[in-house]
C-alpha cells in the first residue's frame, strides 16, 4: 500500500502540468548562449594538509536583503571567484587562473517573494513528509539511480560517465580540505549480483572430491552447515534490501575542483554562491546520469517546485526523495523548506520541464542542495535550507571541467 502511495504521488506530480492550462511556453527548457570560461594559466600549490573537520552549517551567510546592498560583481571579481583548485589523489593541489569571455554583466537581481511567510511546517498534495526509495525498480533506475553517496557522509549526483557533482562543504571547509577527502570516495547504487557465489563453491567441491572419499563425510556435514549459514546469511540481506538499505559500488575519486569563490581562505563572509564541487572518477560508471541545466526564475518552476534525493542520516541509507516550493530566490541562491537531514547535503535539485519543439519531458539538475543555513536577513539571523543554482556562468565553469576545454560549452 505503501508503494502504491508513493508511484501515484510520484507519477501524478510527473503529470500535473502536462494536461492543465499551466502548459505554457515558459516552462520548457529554453537554450541559450553562454559565456565561455577558459583557462589562462595553471600553478602548482602546497599540498593541503587534510585536517579541517566537516562543517555542514556556515557561521554567517549573507541573506537576500543583505545582497541588495552588494554592488554588482566586477569582471575581474568574477574570474578570481571562478578560478578553481584541483586537488588530485596523490594530494597535490594546483590552481588554475581563468578568463571569462562574452559575458553580459548586469545589475545584480535579487528577489523576494512578496508576502513570503516566516518559516512554518510547508504541506505538499497533503503530505509533509519525505519518501524513503524502497522499492529497488526504483532504487536503481532514473532518476533515482543518479544519486551517490560520499565517504565524507554527503550526497551527490552522476552528471557524465566520470563526474560527481556535489557541494563544495562536503569536501572543504574554506580553509582547508576536510578529514577524510584525502581518500575521498563515491558510493553508485546497485542491484545485488543474485548469482554470486556459484564458482567458488564449485571451485571448493571439486577440491574437496580430489582430497579423497575418506573425508568425503566430514566434508558433507560441513557443506550443510555452510548452506545452512548461507541460507541465515541470504535470508538477513534480503532482509535489508527489502527494507530499501543499498547497496553501493564505491569508487575512488582522481581529482576534486572547487571555486576559488569558495576556497578564499576564509577572507571575508562564507562565500555560499559558490558552494559546489566537481568530483572526476578513478573509473567511470555505465548508469545514466542527469545533465546539467541553467536555472528558472521561481515563476518559471512549474508549480514553483523543486525536487531532489540524498542519502538522510536519520534515514539508516535509505534514498531520500522530497519535492516542495520555492521560497524567495536570488541571483545565486534558491530558499526552500523542503524537508532534509544531514547527509542530503551535496544532492542535485533538478526539474523536469518540455523540451523544445518535442512532446517529451527532460530532467535537469538546476541547483546543489546546500543544506541548512543561517542567513542574515535585516541584521537578524534566520534559517533556511538553502540550494546553490546554476546559473550561466557556473554552467560554462563546470561544462569545462568536465571537458577540459569550452568547446562543447557553448549553448545550456
Amino acid at each position: 500500500m505503501g508503494n502504491m502511495l508513493f508511484c501515484w504521488i510520484f507519477f501524478t506530480l510527473g503529470w500535473t502540468l502536462t494536461d492543465g492550462s499551466e502548459m505554457e511556453q515558459d516552462f520548457m527548457w529554453h537554450l541559450r548562449k553562454i559565456p565561455r570560461v577558459v583557462s589562462e594559466r595553471t600553478f602548482h600549490l602546497t599540498s593541503p594538509t587534510f585536517e579541517a573537520d566537516a562543517k555542514m552549517v556556515l557561521d554567517r551567510v549573507c541573506g537576500i536583503e543583505c545582497q541588495k546592498e552588494l554592488p554588482a560583481p566586477s569582471l575581474s571579481d568574477l574570474e578570481d571567484s571562478l578560478s578553481y583548485e584541483t586537488v588530485f589523489e596523490n594530494g597535490t593541489r594546483t590552481l588554475t587562473r581563468v578568463k571569462v569571455q562574452d559575458a553580459v554583466l548586469e545589475p545584480t537581481q535579487n528577489v523576494t517573494t512578496k508576502g513570503a511567510s516566516v518559516r512554518r511546517r510547508r504541506q505538499v498534495y497533503g503530505t509533509d513528509s519525505r519518501f524513503s526509495i524502497l522499492d529497488k525498480r526504483f532504487l536503481t533506475n532514473f532518476p533515482f539511480s543518479t544519486a551517490v553517496k560520499l565517504s565524507t557522509g554527503c550526497s551527490g549526483i552522476l552528471i557524465s560517465p566520470s563526474h560527481v557533482l556535489t557541494a563544495a562543504h562536503c569536501v572543504h571547509d574554506g580553509k582547508d580540505y576536510i578529514k577524510g577527502s584525502k581518500k575521498l570516495r563515491v558510493g553508485l547504487l546497485k542491484m545485488r549480483n543474485k548469482g554470486g557465489g556459484k564458482k567458488r563453491r564449485g571451485s571448493k567441491r571439486s577440491r574437496r572430491e580430489a582430497s579423497g572419499g575418506d573425508q568425503r563425510e566430514g566434508a558433507n556435514a560441513n557443506l550443510e552447515r555452510s548452506k545452512a549459514g548461507r541460507r541465515r546469511k541470504e535470508s538477513g540481506r534480503g532482509r535489508r534490501v527489502a527494507e530499501g538499505r543499498p547497496s553501493f559500488q564505491w569508487t575512488r575519486v582522481k581529482n576534486t575542483h572547487i571555486p576559488k569563490g569558495w576556497t578564499r581562505g576564509g577572507k571575508g563572509e562564507a562565500a555560499l554562491d559558490y558552494d559546489y564541487a566537481l568530483l572526476e572518477l578513478k573509473r567511470p560508471h555505465k548508469k545514466k546520469y542527469m545533465e546539467l541545466g541553467i536555472s528558472p526564475t521561481i515563476k518559471k518552476l512549474p508549480g514553483g517546485m523543486i525536487h531532489f534525493s540524498g542519502f538522510d542520516h536519520d534515514r539508516a541509507d535509505q534514498l531520500v526523495y522530497r519535492f516542495c516550493s520555492v521560497s524567495d530566490e536570488s541571483s545565486d541562491l534558491l530558499y526552500q523548506y523542503c524537508d532534509a537531514e544531514s547527509g542530503s547535503t551535496g544532492s542535485g535539485v533538478y526539474l523536469r520541464l518540455k523540451e523544445p519543439d518535442k512532446k517529451n519531458w527532460k530532467r535537469k539538475i538546476i541547483a546543489i542542495y546546500s543544506g541548512h543555513q543561517w542567513v542574515d536577513v535585516h541584521g537578524v539571523q534566520k534559517d533556511y535550507n538553502v540550494a546553490v543554482r546554476i546559473t550561466p556562468l557556473k554552467y560554462a565553469q563546470i561544462c569545462l571541467w568536465i571537458h577540459g576545454d569550452n568547446a562543447n560549452c557553448t549553448y545550456g
